[in-house]
C-alpha cells in the first residue's frame, strides 16, 4: 500500500491475534488517511492466519510472523524493529481512519521538533471521546481512581485523574497516550528502547509515555483528528482473562513506580486493593455471563 509523499515515509504497525473482519475496515479506512508512502505491516501474534493473510493480500501489507504471542508492546516492537521510516504508528485492529487523519497528525508532530508520541481523539461507536490523552497519576488519585471508578465513577480522584480530558477541542501535552492508536517519531521510540515488553497486555503505553518524557520528549494529543475505535471484542470473547491482564500490569506499574525500600507499605497497600478489585471484578463478569 503506497502512495508518493517520500521522505513522509511511515511504517503502521498493527498487532494481530487471529482477528476478525474489523482488519479490513482498518486496512480500507487506512488507504484515505493519509498521502504519504505507507507501509503496513501486519504483527501477528496468534495461531489462525487465514484472516490475517487474506488482508496482506488485498492491501499489500506485509505479514511478520511472530512465532508466539509476545503481547501487544512485544508484537509492536517486532513490527518495528526494521524499520527506516521517519514515522511509526501502532494501532489496534479495530480502529477505523477518518480521512486525512493520519497526515493530520504527522503535521502535528513535524511542527514540534520536541514531539515523539501523537495521539487523536478515540471515539467511540456512538460517537463519544474515549479519554485517551491522560497524565500521570499522583499516588492519591491513582489509588483513588483505581479502587473506586467501578463503583463510585464521580469520585474526586477520577474527576481529577480525567480533568484535562475534558478540554474538548484543545491540542495539549499529555503524560501519555493510548496505545490504541499512537503516532511515534522513530527517533525517539529507538532512543528509549521501545515498548516494554514486560507489559503483555495494557500498561506498556503508560509506560512508553513516562520514558518518552523522562528523555526529554513530550506527548502531544490532537483532539481535531478522529479515528474511532470499535473496541469491545476481547473484553466480550474473554472478559476473566481480559481483567486479570489489567491488573496484573497495573500491579507491575505500580511497583516499579514506588520501588524504594521505604515504599514497601505503599506497594502492600496497592497490592491488596488491586487484588481486591480485581476478584470484584471477575465475579461480577460471572454474574453477567450466559450460564
Amino acid at each position: 500500500m503506497t502512495t508518493s509523499i517520500g521522505p513522509r515515509g511511515v511504517r503502521v504497525i498493527c498487532v494481530t491475534y487471529n482477528p476478525g473482519p474489523e482488519l479490513a475496515d482498518f486496512a480500507s479506512s487506512l488507504r484515505t488517511a493519509t498521502t504519504a508512502e505507507v507501509e503496513l505491516v501486519l504483527a501477528d501474534n496468534g495461531p489462525v492466519a487465514d484472516v490475517v493473510d487474506e488482508i496482506a493480500s488485498t492491501f499489500g501489507a506485509r505479514v511478520l510472523r511472530t512465532g508466539a504471542n509476545l503481547g501487544y508492546g512485544g508484537g509492536a516492537n517486532a513490527g518495528a524493529a526494521d524499520a527506516r521510516q521517519p514515522w511509526l504508528v501502532v494501532a489496534n485492529t479495530d480502529i477505523v481512519w477518518e480521512a486525512g487523519a493520519l497526515d493530520a497528525l504527522i503535521a502535528a508532530a513535524e511542527s514540534d521538533p520536541t514531539v515523539a508520541a501523537v495521539g487523536p481523539a478515540l471515539l467511540n461507536p456512538d460517537g463519544t471521546v474515549y479519554p485517551s490523552a491522560r497524565e500521570l497519576p499522583s499516588l492519591t488519585q491513582g489509588v483513588g481512581h483505581a479502587l473506586f471508578v467501578r463503583v463510585w465513577p464521580g469520585n474526586p480522584w477520577t474527576r481529577a485523574y480525567h480533568r484535562r480530558q475534558e478540554e474538548a477541542g484543545s491540542q495539549r501535552f499529555a503524560g501519555w497516550l493510548s496505545g490504541a492508536c499512537l503516532v511515534l517519531r522513530r527517533e525517539a521510540f529507538e532512543q528509549v528502547g521501545g515498548f516494554d515488553d514486560a507489559y503483555f497486555m495494557f500498561f506498556e503505553d503508560v509506560d512508553l509515555g513516562e520514558r518518552l518524557a523522562q528523555a526529554g520528549w513530550r506527548n502531544l494529543y490532537v483532539p481535531s483528528v478522529h479515528v474511532t475505535h470499535v473496541g469491545g471484542t476481547s473484553w466480550r470473547e474473554r472478559p476473566a482473562s481480559m481483567i486479570t491482564a489489567h491488573h496484573r500490569s497495573a500491579a507491575m506499574y505500580l511497583r516499579r513506580r514506588y520501588h524504594h525500600w521505604y515504599e514497601w507499605p505503599v506497594r502492600t497497600m496497592l497490592a491488596v486493593g488491586l487484588r481486591g478489585r480485581e476478584l470484584a471484578q471477575l465475579r461480577a463478569a460471572r454474574r453477567r455471563s450466559p450460564a
